[in-house]
């Protein structure tokens, strides 16, 4: 997967460098990552809303996904898919299909989850539960899937956003600059991503963070 011509100093450098700004931004990514621990301590409607933010965030940014939550707080668990949509109008490009992906999610978190969220996850396998995410809730790929898993609070998911993709092609490891469309592909860009943390000696879910921030100079979610 690493690309031809790539130079090993240039590697060393990198990771030289990337060490010491995980150094400088450690503490505050650590909090971060505490924070979506929390999540489970909120229970399922923090959860959802979660959810809702991931819904929001594909194909837009992660503020405009968080305005977008904060325009529907209180209709999130009631509202038509009009009343959202036409809440949304200004706050999200997609409105009328971020509203219609809400209430698809709800109404199966209501009906097949019965609203337990994380009883329902918890005991699936790694893999499986961004599967079950990815294969039921309409809107979720394997990117967006990744990063609903990650803000509640389970580890080991790679959010191959731009941002990441942009990073690991600095680091020879792929050549794409979208998110793998595939399950496979995308398996596979995420266990490169694995084992470059292990080479820099940096939690894999702090260097989802900390290649996240390099390139837009903040620690969101």
């Amino acid at each position: 997967m690493r690309r031809k011509g790539f130079c090993v100093v240039d590697r060393e450098r990198m990771i030289s460098e990337l060490k010491r700004e995980y150094l400088i931004k450690r503490d505050a990514i650590e909090a971060k990552l505490r924070e979506f621990e929390r999540v489970r301590e909120k229970g399922d409607l923090a959860a959802f809303e979660e959810m809702c933010y991931c819904l929001f965030t594909a194909g837009a940014s992660a503020r405009v996904g968080m305005r977008s939550v904060e325009a529907i707080r209180d209709l999130m668990l009631t509202g038509s898919q009009e009343e959202l949509s036409e809440r949304l109008r200004s706050v999200h490009p997609y409105a009328r299909k971020r509203a219609e992906y809400v209430v698809l999610a709800r109404e199966f978190v209501r009906k097949r989850m019965n609203f337990k969220i994380f009883d329902t996850l918890d005991p699936m396998e790694h893999l499986e539960r961004r599967d079950f995410i990815v294969h039921n809730i309409k809107g979720l790929g394997y990117k967006e899937g990744s990063h609903f898993l990650r803000n509640i609070g389970y580890k080991g998911y790679a959010i191959l956003d731009r941002h990441i993709l942009r990073n690991l092609r600095r680091f020879g490891i792929t050549d794409l600059k979208s998110s793998p469309s595939s399950r496979r592909r995308y398996l596979e860009v995420e266990e490169a991503m694995r084992r470059l943390a292990l080479e820099i000696g940096v939690d894999f879910d702090a260097l989802d963070l900390l290649f996240w921030s390099d390139e837009t100079g903040e620690i969101l979610k």
